[in-house]
């Protein structure tokens, strides 16, 4: 047995069974490993920032991680976007890097290149194996420290040369650390601040709290205080649709947030950070809370969020009965143009049962909220790094690990363009994937950013470095090309028709909505 065989038998005797990868040269030994030893999944990406957003997406609804082999410095540079999203979204994976061989790093070949160095900023655990021997010892510590709580991403760099080495066998993987319960403390400190502020006090939420149970805990103590409870801006995953707490996020744009966050004199934090703004504008405050506004930490993602719910809410003896009933958007099946809202109507109609919402629909998708929440039951995903071209391969990671539900990936034609190789992948695997690309032929965001920084009123050179035209994208040939099949609408009576067969078939689709 060679140090890849033992690494990939650790991995698998580690609950690590699903490999996202783009092989090289020096990854070729782990390759090999991969028909001698049963009971890994390996899913080929044809790009590193596809194969590091699948492993982010499978980690969100597995709630275990998944590996992902890279081929030395370039190839985790590929991949290093999605993993910042996947570090902000607290996703456990276990990257396994090919490194050059140990004797010839020292002759500074083409891609010889700092590993460790690249990896340090989206990692927490970082580890290179000196010999064959160490190889499964050093699997089974990045596995423990992707399993942890909160988890982390874990890259082990792997020499050629420990590789084919001759190694001992497979090593027990650490036991894993369990979320904390939580601060009795906190949860009293939360309550006492929660009787006194009422409708004054502001219950931030986000990770683990957004699960159906932590979300009617909630209910039952805005309920019965009268706080306001909503969630982060962008949250890893949320438990949305008829039946469940429907809350409101806090808006991306400044000028919404800060009437909305005004009159709070206190914010209570479970999991969720300090509401601060995405970029510094001029003449606008980063943080968007109001000055003299007081934030008590209830969790942290490292605690059990929804066991300090039960307890918050027993302190305050808040029951089921407590909550209140909230009115929906009543759903419609729209027609005529496609606008904003006809497009959320139209969306929240064809949302399945027990569907997976992979959310980067960036400027068209800011109103799609109030409508679906009255949807189907589903999970919602968000880009929390903001890196774009998260979607489409977390849309794909999130098939591989729920495949019996319909996922369905809502994109903008600009971040689409930059992992769309996800197509090829989900094809391949013939993976429940419905991708609706909201193509405007332009960076819409980055056409407000203009405004928003105040750089003044954009000429005809500074146009051309926002619009997606000369030539026009055409996404339903570019979907086709990679085996999946598509089509174009240009109407919401056509877009309600797409989306009804696309759901309703097995396999790929994509639905281009031309704005």
């Amino acid at each position: 047995m060679n140090g890849a065989e033992s690494l990939v038998r650790t991995l698998v005797a580690g609950g690590v069974d699903v490999c996202f990868t783009n092989p090289g040269t020096s990854e070729m030994h782990f390759v090999a490993a991969l028909d001698r030893v049963e009971g890994m999944r390996c899913v080929l990406g044809l790009f590193e920032g596809v194969v590091t957003g699948a492993a982010d997406g499978y980690y969100r609804m597995k709630g275990t991680p998944a590996s992902t082999l890279l081929h030395l410095g370039p190839g985790l540079a590929n991949g290093l976007a999605n993993l910042h999203n996947a570090k902000k979204a607290n996703s456990g994976i276990v990257n396994i890097v090919g490194q050059h061989a140990t004797y010839h790093i020292g002759y500074n070949a083409p891609l010889t290149s700092d590993i460790e160095g690249l990896a340090r900023p989206m990692s927490s655990w970082v580890r290179t194996s000196p010999d064959s021997k160490s190889v499964a010892a050093d699997g089974a510590a990045a596995i423990a420290a992707a399993k942890s709580a909160p988890a982390q991403i874990a890259t082990l760099i792997l020499p050629a040369d420990t590789a084919w080495n001759e190694a001992d066998g497979i090593a027990q993987v650490p036991a894993e650390s369990q979320r904390a319960n939580y601060s009795a403390q906190a949860v009293d400190h939360a309550a006492k601040v929660l009787r006194n502020g009422g409708a004054s006090t502001l219950l931030l939420m986000t990770g683990s709290a957004l699960t159906e149970h932590g979300l009617a805990l909630a209910a039952q103590i805005a309920g019965k205080t009268g706080c306001k409870v909503m969630g982060q801006t962008y949250n890893p995953r949320m438990a949305r649709g008829k039946g469940r707490f429907a809350i409101d996020r806090i808006p991306y744009v400044i000028e919404q947030a800060l009437p909305i966050l005004k009159d709070f004199k206190n914010i209570v934090l479970v999991e969720a950070n300090d509401p601060v703004a995405f970029f510094a504008y001029p003449n606008k405050p980063s943080m968007l809370k109001p000055q003299g506004c007081e934030v008590h930490r209830m969790t942290s993602g490292a605690e059990n969020s929804v066991a300090a719910l039960e307890a918050l809410a027993g302190a305050l003896h808040a029951q089921p009965a407590d909550r209140q009933p909230q009115k929906l958007v009543e759903l419609a099946k729209p027609t005529g143009a496609l606008t904003h809202a006809s497009i959320a109507q139209a969306i929240a109609m064809a949302i399945p049962e027990n569907a997976i919402v992979v959310d980067e629909s960036v400027t068209t998708g800011r109103g799609f909220f109030p409508p679906t929440a009255a949807a189907n039951p589903h999970d919602w995903l968000q880009n929390m790094g903001g890196s774009i071209g998260f979607s489409t391969p977390v849309a794909t990671g999130a098939a591989v690990a729920c495949p019996d539900r319909k996922v369905i990936c809502m994109v903008g034609d600009g971040s689409a363009m930059y992992t769309l190789q996800s197509l090829w992948t989900q094809a391949r695997e013939g993976l429940n994937v419905v991708t609706i690309v909201f193509a405007n032929k332009i960076y819409q965001i980055l056409r407000g950013e203009f405004d928003g920084v105040g750089a003044g009123e954009p000429g005809q050179r500074a146009l051309d470095m926002l619009k997606l035209d000369r030539p026009d994208l055409d996404f339903v040939a570019l979907a086709r090309g990679m085996g999946v099949p598509g089509r174009a609408v240009a109407n919401v009576d056509d877009f309600v028709k797409a989306l009804a067969e696309a759901i309703a078939e097995p396999g790929p689709r994509l639905i281009e909505v031309q704005m």
